[in-house]
C-alpha cells in the first residue's frame, strides 16, 4: 500500500492563497513622494488634513444671492439685483451680501457671507456692470457644501489599497505629499523544460517559445514586485538544483513547469525529496498541478507549464497573496452553457456580448490566445453546471 503524502493535496483556491500568504515574509515599508507611489500598496491609512471643499462653493458660473430675493423671478417679469462684487476661486468676496444684492461668482469660488443660492449665467441679463436681471429664481442646490467630498479627520484611503492614478490624486487632495507604502516583494522567476526556447530563436519540432516567463514577469511587475529573472533551466535535477540555489535573497521563487505527474517533472521531485512541500495540487481547472513548498527556507510556488494554467493560477492564487487584494467576482448572465467537473472549480474563459457572457470557443489550457481574447473567467463551482440564462460569478481579466 502506498503511504499517504505528508502534505495536503487537492486544496481549494482560497486555501492555496492562504498557505502562500502565510509563507511570505511581512513586507517592509517605504516613505515615498506621490510621484513615486504609482502601483504601490498603501501601508498606512490616510486621513484628510483638510475638508474638501474647504468652504461651501458654487457649482457653476453665475451670481450668488439670497434665494428669498429671487422667488418672484420669471422670464416675463425678471427680478433685478445690484452687483456688489465678485467671488472667484482663490479670491473670495470679503464682504457680506445684503437684501437685493448679489455677487458675480465662478465655479469653485466660495459662497459669500449672506448668500444661500446661485443663479446660472444663462438665466441672467446684464443691465450694466452693477445690475443684473434674473429670469428665474436662484437655487440653493447649485452649491457644493463644505466637506461634501470629505471632512478633515476622515479616514479616506485605507491600508492595503493599491495606489492607482485616481487614488494618488485623492491623496494629494487629502493634503499628503508623501505616503507610506509596502516595500515591493523580491520575486525570483524561473521557467523550466527541455522544450522551452527563448523567443526569436529557431524552433525544432516539439519545442515552444518561453511565453510563461514573459507573461509572468509582466504580471509580477504589475503587482509592484521586483523581479529577479533566473532565466530558463533544463529538465535535469542538477540544473534545477543550481537554479533553486541561485534564488537566495528573494522573498519568493516562482517557477513554471515540472510540477505535474510526468517522469521528468523534477521540480516536484526536488521539493518533495530535498525541500518541504506545503501542498500539491489545487481543486481548479485549469491549473490543478500547482505546488507550494520551501527550498532552504525560501518559499517556492511551482506553476504548471501550460501557459493558460500558469497565468490563471497566478491571477487566482499568487496575485492575491502578493498584493493582499482578494478576488472580487461580479455577477453576470450566462449567454451559453458552462459545464463543471465533479471535483474541481472550473474557471472558463468567457467573452462579453452586451450584458451576457459567452464561452470562448477553445478552453484548452494550451490555447494561450484564449486569455488574450477573453474578457472574464467564469466561475463554475465543483460538480455544478451553469445553464444559459442563469446568473454566474465572473472575474474580470
Amino acid at each position: 500500500m502506498t503511504a499517504a503524502p505528508a502534505f495536503p493535496m487537492f486544496v481549494s483556491v482560497s486555501e492555496a492563497t492562504a498557505h502562500l500568504s502565510a509563507l511570505l515574509p511581512e513586507p517592509g515599508v517605504d516613505r515615498v513622494p506621490l510621484s513615486g507611489a504609482l502601483g504601490r500598496t498603501l501601508a498606512e491609512a490616510l486621513a484628510a488634513r483638510v475638508s474638501h471643499p474647504s468652504a461651501t462653493e458654487s457649482a457653476l458660473d453665475g451670481i450668488a444671492c439670497r434665494e428669498a430675493d429671487t422667488l418672484a423671478a420669471t422670464a416675463d417679469q425678471p427680478v433685478p439685483l445690484r452687483v456688489v462684487g465678485e467671488s472667484r476661486a482663490g479670491q473670495p468676496f470679503a464682504g457680506k451680501v445684503g437684501e437685493g444684492e448679489c455677487v458675480r461668482i465662478y465655479t469653485g469660488a466660495p459662497l459669500p457671507l449672506g448668500t444661500d443660492a446661485i443663479c446660472p449665467v444663462e438665466q441672467l441679463t446684464d443691465q450694466g456692470p452693477d445690475l443684473v436681471l434674473l429670469r428665474r429664481p436662484a437655487r440653493p442646490g447649485d452649491v457644493r457644501p463644505e466637506g461634501q467630498d470629505f471632512h478633515a479627520g476622515d479616514v479616506v484611503l485605507t491600508e492595503g489599497v493599491p495606489l492607482t492614478p485616481a487614488r494618488l490624486a485623492l491623496a494629494a487632495a487629502l493634503g499628503h505629499a508623501e505616503v507610506t507604502v509596502r516595500r515591493p516583494y523580491r520575486v525570483a522567476l524561473l521557467s523550466t523544460g527541455d522544450e522551452v526556447v527563448a523567443p526569436g530563436q529557431p524552433l525544432r519540432p516539439g519545442q515552444v517559445y518561453d511565453s510563461n516567463r514573459v507573461g509572468l514577469s509582466a504580471l509580477l511587475r504589475e503587482c509592484g514586485c521586483e523581479v529577479l529573472d533566473l532565466g530558463h533551466a533544463l529538465d535535469s535535477v542538477d540544473a534545477l538544483h543550481a537554479a533553486l540555489d541561485a534564488a537566495g535573497g528573494a522573498d519568493l521563487l516562482l517557477t513554471s513547469g515540472g510540477v505535474s505527474m510526468g517522469r521528468y517533472d523534477f521540480m516536484r521531485d526536488l521539493l518533495i525529496e530535498r525541500g518541504t512541500v506545503t501542498f500539491w495540487k489545487v481543486r481548479m481547472r485549469p491549473g490543478g498541478p500547482a505546488l507550494l513548498g520551501r527550498w532552504a527556507g525560501l518559499p517556492v510556488f511551482g506553476l504548471p507549464g501550460n501557459p493558460v494554467s500558469s497565468l490563471v493560477v497566478f491571477g487566482l492564487i499568487v496575485r492575491p497573496a502578493l498584493t493582499g487584494q482578494p478576488l472580487r467576482p461580479v455577477r453576470l448572465r450566462a449567454g451559453t452553457e458552462f459545464r463543471g467537473v465533479p471535483d474541481k472549480t472550473v474557471y472558463a474563459r468567457g467573452v462579453l456580448r452586451g450584458a451576457e457572457v459567452h464561452a470562448y470557443r477553445q478552453q484548452s489550457s494550451g490555447v494561450l490566445r484564449s486569455l488574450s481574447e477573453s474578457d472574464v473567467l467564469v466561475i463554475v463551482p465543483e460538480g455544478q453546471e451553469v445553464p444559459a440564462g442563469a446568473d454566474v460569478d465572473v472575474l474580470l481579466l
